[in-house]
């Protein structure tokens, strides 16, 4: 992926302005790595779980009506771990310790998100032999909110019920 090297200078960049950071990934929303800075965390498995909190997420947020996923926030006894939409078709997670300040892991998390989400967005759109007409707020529209993994499990319930009656 030619977007991996200025993704990975994001990062570093991330770090500099949010000390507290111990890791930071970019994946896709199928749960495949883009890059990772994850010292100690797997970022394959990561990603997974990234993925499979993110088609929970899109859920919640779909079923209570509250519009398009834009991130998730999980508190453990040791830290932080945040996940952001980054542009369609990708996420960025981060990973941070109990003392970060949570505004400042936001403000930095969402710029950064944004950032990541141009160069993977760019990355994923195809070149065009002619013009089309499409506008700005098309190419800034936010990731679908209905993932493969929340159409799969709605499909399965759907199937189940079916099968039950």
């Amino acid at each position: 992926m030619a977007a991996e090297a200025p993704i990975l200078d994001e990062f570093r960049r991330l770090r500099a302005r949010v000390p507290q950071l111990t890791g930071a990934l970019a994946a896709g929303v199928d749960g495949l790595v883009l890059a990772h800075d994850t010292p100690g965390v797997e970022p394959d498995g990561l990603a997974a779980l990234t993925a499979a909190a993110l088609g929970v997420a899109v859920r919640v947020a779909d079923a209570t009506g509250r519009g398009d996923f834009r991130e998730l926030l999980i508190r453990g006894t040791d830290g932080y771990v945040a996940t952001y939409a980054a542009g369609r078709t990708a996420v960025l997670t981060l990973l941070a310790t109990d003392g970060v300040n949570v505004g400042r892991l936001h403000l930095e998390g969402r710029r950064a998100g944004a950032r990541i989400g141009e160069l993977v967005d760019a990355e994923a759109t195809p070149v065009r032999r002619s013009p089309a007409k499409s506008s700005a707020k098309d190419a800034a529209k936010p990731m679908p909110t209905r993932t493969k993994t929340a159409r799969t499990a709605r499909t399965t319930a759907n199937a189940r019920t079916t099968t039950e009656s």
